[in-house]
């Protein structure tokens, strides 16, 4: 038989179809994978298809022989990537609403050349992302590029930061002068990517949305505020900051509703400690930023969660409830 220019290429070809074409389910003959791999123009006999399904066997890939009857096929049962792992990272990319629509069905479209293409219509589910909330602004892969290097090379970053008007425009942010800022981490919460970064001016920690970022460059300075990430917990930072919206660190007492336990352990950890106050109600002390943010949080729960002290927090809670009446 003549080799073509793409015989050398015959172990990678195989490879290539047995990731596609097969999984546990669904498996290739011998004549049905001579027939494919001559559609990469690559001539293949009987033999050297033993020969290379154990090559690749040797190499990692989990191939099986599957006998039924007198039929017998080859088929991948392992990969890197198992079919519930695949499922979480598309549900979490269709749950991204700070990942755009396009970028939505680009990752998704990466994620399916993981399984088999018997597998990818499990996966193929963007139905759900052209429903979802989704941020308009498609820099935002080189924003937090740019944030990674900023954090690699110790150093600040510049940027533009704006706010969407009623008429959906954007709106920069002090009058579109630079925010100078040394980054830090970067998170996911309540569906949006914040960058936490300490401000020099301000000599405290800020919280950015990354998609409303513009014009992100990494500056020559060297970052600053090391000292407020040294023992830097994101777990503990995220239980204590409500959206990410700053405030006052205060321990607030809270006197809840025994129903409402599920929801403060998800809220604030399973190592809260909640003390029984009578046979309806539960105590906790927790430190939180006192912001707006924290006390409408408290709004949603009504007479179910009642604020125990500190006074100081008390007072704001009223302040916020007036305001609100107020309005009507």
């Amino acid at each position: 038989m003549a080799k073509s220019s793409n015989q050398k290429l015959k172990l990678l070809y195989l490879m290539k179809i047995m990731l596609e074409k097969t999984d546990e389910e669904h498996g290739l003959t011998t004549a049905q994978i001579i027939e494919s791999l001559n559609a990469y123009d690559v001539g293949a006999e009987r033999k050297s298809i033993y020969d290379d399904i154990e090559a690749l066997r040797c190499y990692g890939i989990d191939i099986i022989q599957n006998r039924n009857g007198r039929n017998t096929d080859y088929r991948v049962v392992s990969r890197d990537f198992e079919m519930p792992e695949l499922k979480l990272l598309v549900d979490a990319v269709q749950s991204s609403k700070f990942i755009t629509r396009k970028k939505s069905d680009e990752l998704i479209k990466k994620i399916e050349g993981f399984a088999s293409v018997h597998e990818a219509h499990i996966l193929h589910r963007q139905v759900f992302v052209a429903n979802r909330i989704k941020t308009m602004n498609e820099s935002i892969y080189l924003t937090v590029d740019k944030i990674h290097t900023a954090i690699t090379l110790n150093r600040k970053i510049t940027f533009q930061y704006f706010e969407w008007s009623p008429g959906k425009e954007k709106i920069l942010r002090h009058g579109g002068a630079l925010y100078c800022v040394s980054p830090w981490a970067l998170t996911w919460d309540d569906e949006n990517y914040y960058l936490i970064a300490y401000d020099s001016a301000a000599g405290k920690i800020k919280h950015y949305r990354v998609d409303k970022m513009l014009k992100i460059s990494v500056a020559e300075d060297e970052r600053e505020g090391r000292e407020f990430f040294e023992d830097f917990d994101m777990a503990i930072y995220s239980k204590k900051t409500f959206g990410m919206f700053g405030g006052r660190e205060e321990t607030v007492k809270l006197r809840c509703k025994n129903n409402l336990a599920n929801i403060i352990v998800d809220r604030f950890g399973t190592e809260t400690i909640m003390s029984v106050a009578d046979s309806e109600h539960f105590d906790i002390s927790v430190k939180v930023a006192v912001s707006p943010v924290f006390l409408t949080w408290l709004m949603n729960f009504g007479a179910d969660i009642k604020i125990i002290s500190p006074q100081s927090v008390i007072e704001d809670f009223k302040a916020l409830a007036r305001e609100c009446l107020e309005q009507y």
